[in-house]
């Protein structure tokens, strides 16, 4: 379970995230954060997104991946963290298979 540092960390890596992808991604894509984990030594941190259409995922990811190192500025700029993690995005299958669910249930 994640001790409250960690949360603390991953929440505001989350509103950090939002602002920088709002900013930096283009108007063809909805790229929103959902939820960030954080390793106990705040080293390194995952932020998941949702990405609608689900058909740019891909493009999605590699187009974050190579933003990593600005994020990590933008990070550095715009929170008074201790420790600057590496930084790692990833698709939410969490928040894509409730979206299928949802999607089949609502047909019965």
């Amino acid at each position: 379970m994640p001790s409250t540092r960690q949360k603390k960390v991953a929440e505001e890596i989350r509103k950090c995230a939002g602002d920088f992808i709002a900013m930096e991604a283009g108007r063809g894509n909805l790229i929103t954060p959902t939820q960030v984990t954080v390793s106990p030594d705040l080293k390194k941190t995952t932020v998941y997104v949702s990405v609608f259409p689900t058909d740019q995922e891909e493009q999605a990811i590699h187009f974050l991946r190579r933003k990593r190192n600005d994020f990590r500025t933008y990070i550095k700029r715009h929170t008074h963290a201790k420790v600057l993690p590496f930084v790692d995005f990833e698709i939410d299958l969490g928040e894509k298979n409730r979206q299928v669910i949802e999607e089949i249930s609502s047909k019965n």
